[in-house]
């Protein structure tokens, strides 16, 4: 079983990080990707420590809410440093974030493109966060040619059409706890109706705890959670998610 987004550097999880690592893995989660990311506060140093310290998989860039501090941070520049390191799979998370806004449009879209085609000279796949942006992510997409390095939209919330748009340009659709969610009906109706052979689980925690853990921190034991949820729709067993999603991940980043 595979968490195929965490963020196991946070706070929330300083005071018990080890024995959550280990309860996932007694439980049968034996590959984390934790991410690193380009913030205010650098925590791209503490989240590689723990990816080191734990044996776990990662991701490194600059969210759309720190798009406006990228450059003073070092830019791509930095991010290629962070990715030349073993454990490092992929650009991301980066994206587009219309909801908050924490840094303008304009300063998304430009880093988004500028960490894009940083992934194509590396040769990297992308793990996309996008919220209320379908229309500009397709275009960027597009205009930037993903489809040759390919990606993970994370923790996917948007409609039918996008992931299926997304899955032909060659990337996998990954949910979290929220189709979980007892709101979440138009979402589980989006997971059923898409191929096994193009999803991935995750649980982005310390967010988004799926039910039954609703309201409670979230860690990556609870990815089972959602892999059942998704078994559901498909009719098919827990294990059977567990296997394809696992045969998806491997695939996608060739390990």
């Amino acid at each position: 079983m595979i968490d195929s987004h965490a963020h196991l550097d946070m706070e929330r999880f300083d005071e018990d990080r080890e024995a959550v690592i280990d309860r996932a893995r007694r439980h049968g989660v034996d590959k984390i990707l934790s991410l690193a990311m380009i913030d205010e506060d650098d925590g791209y140093e503490k989240a590689l420590d723990v990816v080191s310290e734990f044996g776990l998989l990662s991701a490194v860039g600059c969210h759309p809410h720190d798009a406006k501090i990228f450059d003073e941070k070092g830019g791509e520049a930095l991010v290629e440093r962070l990715a030349e390191r073993e454990e490092i799979l992929a650009i991301g998370e980066i994206g587009l974030d219309y909801h908050y806004n924490l840094s303008t449009p304009d300063e998304q879209k430009e880093v988004f493109r500028r960490q894009i085609r940083l992934a194509r000279k590396l040769g990297l796949p992308i793990i996309v966060h996008h919220r209320d942006a379908e229309e500009d992510l397709l275009q960027i997409l597009d205009e930037e040619n993903v489809a040759e390095i390919g990606g993970i939209l994370h923790s996917f919330t948007a409609s039918r059409a996008t992931a299926e748009a997304a899955i032909e340009r060659g990337f996998l659709i990954s949910f979290s706890g929220i189709v979980t969610f007892k709101n979440a009906a138009p979402l589980r109706d989006v997971a059923k109706a898409l191929p096994l052979d193009k999803l991935l689980v995750e649980t982005d925690c310390p967010y988004l705890a799926p039910v039954p853990h609703r309201g409670k921190r979230n860690e990556p034991v609870f990815v089972h959670e959602t892999a059942s949820c998704l078994a559901d729709l498909h009719g098919v067993s827990s294990a059977a998610v567990e296997a394809a999603t696992d045969a998806n991940f491997h695939r996608f980043f060739g390990i």
